[in-house]
Order: structure tokens, then sequence, then C-alpha cells
């Protein structure tokens, strides 16, 4: 059994990654596994690292309080549509707040390379889109998945990072969007 932290980064209440999310959470307390659900749509934070990395901006309870969370799980499972090609602004806000020097990876003295801070943790990235799973590969070259997987959660250690694509969400019967849910469920009941 595993100790999980769903990252639910769709603002919107009603929206299917709500859905995606939810399914995931009660399939795998089914199975017995420990899991949280951290909806960021819910915290309370400023989103923008007003001073890059030249200081350190305070952290607001909600995100210390998350980030204990992310120091408890084993692994990370992030719900978010795909907007304008890459993540929300919500879970980018998220990373640039949380995933810092010193707490996420850390600088070397004197090189280019760097320690994974959250190393020992996996990860699986469910997204939604609007559009074709082939599109996005081909015009964006996943640039959503790419910035998520690689340049954030690889960067800080956290492998393997499977991903899911719930592609053409606009027109999904009900009949597909439930497939959808049924296969969360099946990631949830197996930890993934």
């Amino acid at each position: 059994m595993k100790k999980i932290l769903v990252l639910l980064g769709h603002p919107y209440e009603q929206s299917f990654n709500h859905a995606l999310a939810r399914q995931y959470v009660s399939a795998a307390v089914e199975a017995g596994h420990e899991v949280q659900l951290l909806e960021l749509g819910k915290l309370t934070f400023d989103p923008i690292l007003r001073g890059g990395y030249s200081q350190r901006q305070e952290l607001e309870p909600d995100l210390q309080a998350a980030w204990e969370k992310i120091l408890w799980a084993e692994h990370l499972v992030l719900v978010f549509p795909t907007w304008w090609g890459v993540a929300p602004a919500l879970l980018k806000g998220f990373f640039d707040r949380l995933f810092l020097p010193g707490m996420a990876f850390k600088y070397r003295p004197n090189s280019q390379f760097w320690d994974k801070l959250l190393s020992g943790r996996s990860a699986h990235i469910i997204t939604t889109m609007d559009s074709p799973a082939f599109y996005n590969w081909l015009v964006y070259r996943n640039a959503n998945i790419r910035s998520v997987r690689q340049a954030t959660l690889e960067y800080c250690g956290i492998k393997p990072v499977r991903v899911t694509v719930f592609d053409r969400i606009r027109f999904a019967s009900e009949k597909r969007r439930a497939g959808m849910l049924e296969k969360v469920g099946g990631m949830g009941r197996n930890g993934r």
C-alpha cells in the first residue's frame, strides 16, 4: 500500500478533472492506500514568485501544509487540464512557489549540477485536452507533459513519471467519459 497525494490543478469544481480525481481517490482508498486530495483551486496563495530565486518569499499556511503533504507522499498524482498547450497557471504557480532551491532541489557550489531532493517518489500525470493527442504532439511537441514531467518532477528527482492523456474531451460521449473514469479507477486501485 502507498501514501498517495492527488494534486488537482483545475479550479472549477464541476469539471471532468474533478470527477477524474474523485474517482482515483475513491478507488485508491477502497484498495487500502493512504490518500490525500489537494485541490489547488481551494488554496490561498500568491502564485507569483515575486523576487525570483534572489530572495525567499514566505510560504502562506496553505503552501506550507501542501509542502508537508508532498514530503509525506510516496506517489504523486497530478490531474490537470491542458490549456493553451500547457498546464494551467494554477499548477505552474504552485510549482513556482513550492519547488524551490533548498526544498525540491539544491544547486551544487561551483557546478552546473544539482541535487534532486524529492528522489524516492514516483508520479502519474493525468491530463485532459480538447484537441486530439496527436495534434498536441505534432504541433506543441507535448509541451504540457514535457514541462511538468521533465522540467519539474524529474528535475527534482521524482521518477518514474507515468502519463495518461484523455483527449477530445469537449466532444466525448457519456459512454467514453465513463470509460475514462473506469480507467482512472483502475489506476487508483493499483496505486499508479
